[in-house]
């Protein structure tokens, strides 16, 4: 299997200003043709920086990929650095030059060619790698099995990059074994205790076979991978050992293929052909986002809404002034009322509600951070539940409690 390491390169991912997403998406694409990421490292724009970590990189591995530090200025420190590494100098590429007018022609800003020209030079024994979303190329330099490929840092270049020209020449490059992966998701059990229960399971794993534990939230996935040269043997495998795995766990089980809550929801949905809706108070459409973000959303997710106003939720959802007088907006009894006043609204067969203080002040009523109540109705029967969790920020709260709502529905409709 060959290795690879990752290195991103700027001070707005040091500084904290910018979530390195890249990398992630890059070991993904790399593992799903059987390269293994051993080192992902965020480094400064320095020239002497980025060539200490390239040798340092190429102790780990044969295969070095860099985003970011590429910018239109002839002393761009990352090509110069490349260049430095590998011995080499930095020229004018016609062809690089020639897609970089044909790209700024096409969108109307030929009259900055001249600004970005410097971003047409590479070194000389670099091969290029056109971007077709952007205006710096991507540059790869390969000596004594050595592979590095410099990239720039935006996401939406990156991507196109990687998975139409960078994975395709090295999977016709490398003779590369497979590298398949299931997913066994488990709520209900603590990771340690799951640990304990598998363990003679995982013990007697195949050398090519390998488990991860990967938490999230209150839900603990199980990473199964397997390597090797025939894929249709490995698919085979790997249903195998989760056969042997479900005796154990399968209580606790909620999906052994998919990956994200939200693609497990839809597919259980899809089968039960049931409808869904929301009413978010505290987490403020974080619910309706996960939802919609899988293709196809629209056959089972009807609408949602956010009455995040007390008196909305009296006028819209139809919560009782009474209700909210005796126990507050952020009890169990007001997000009962307002599954059941979303369900009305959207003519659903289940609908979710949440009521909480996400901070980073208390609520209106005196209620403390981090304390929310919400409902799932199902039908006629409503499950409502509390949480409290007031060491996570505002955000991280919004999606935590948002994936448990979510968790929780699919637990329901698999019981």
């Amino acid at each position: 299997m060959q290795n690879a390491v990752l290195i991103t390169i700027g001070d707005e991912i040091l500084s904290g200003n910018t979530v390195d997403t890249n990398s992630n998406f890059i070991a993904t694409e790399l593992k799903n043709i059987g390269i293994r990421v051993v080192q992902i490292l965020t480094i400064s724009d320095e020239i002497e920086i980025i060539k200490n970590t390239l040798k340092f990189a190429f102790e780990l591995g044969d295969l070095v990929i860099t985003t970011g530090g590429l910018g239109p200025t002839r002393d761009d420190k990352t090509k110069k650095a490349i260049a430095d590494f590998f011995n080499d100098e930095i020229a004018l590429d016609d062809t690089t030059f020639e897609h970089l007018k044909a790209y700024m022609e096409k969108r109307g800003r030929i009259e900055i060619l001249e600004r970005n020209r410097e971003q047409a030079f590479v070194p000389t024994k670099s091969t290029v790698f056109q971007n077709h979303f952007g205006t710096a190329p991507c540059m790869m330099m390969e000596e004594n099995g050595k592979i590095v490929f410099c990239l720039p840092g935006v996401p939406y270049e990156v991507k196109p990059l990687i998975k139409d020209q960078i994975i395709p020449y090295l999977k016709e490059k490398f003779s590369l074994n497979y590298l398949t992966t299931r997913i066994v998701s488990v709520v209900g059990i603590p990771e340690s205790i799951l640990a304990d229960m598998i363990e003679d399971w995982e013990l007697a794993l195949p050398a090519h076979i390998s488990l991860s534990y990967l938490p999230v939230g209150t839900r603990v996935k199980l990473r199964i991978t397997a390597s090797g040269e025939n894929e249709t043997i490995l698919l085979q495998q790997l249903e195998d050992q989760i056969q042997k795995l479900l005796p154990i766990i399968k209580p606790n089980v909620i999906a052994t293929s998919e990956d994200k809550i939200a693609k497990i929801l839809a597919e259980i949905l899809g089968e039960k052909k049931l409808t869904l809706s929301t009413a978010e108070s505290c987490t403020g459409g974080e619910l309706a986002r996960m939802i919609t973000s899988n293709p196809g959303s629209s056959s089972y997710f009807l609408g949602g809404i956010i009455p995040y106003d007390t008196q909305k939720k009296i006028d819209i959802l139809k919560v009782k002034k009474e209700t909210v007088s005796q126990y507050t907006v952020v009890s169990e009894e007001v997000a009962s009322e307002m599954a059941s006043g979303c369900q009305n609204l959207f003519k659903t067969d289940i609908s979710l509600s949440t009521t909480g203080v996400a901070g980073p002040g208390k609520g209106e009523d005196g209620k403390d951070i981090g304390l929310v109540y919400y409902s799932i109705k199902v039908g006629d029967k409503t499950h409502t539940s509390k949480l409290f969790m007031p060491h996570l920020e505002r955000l991280d709260f919004m999606h935590f409690v948002s994936q448990k709502v979510i968790q929780d529905l699919v637990s329901i409709l698999i019981s």
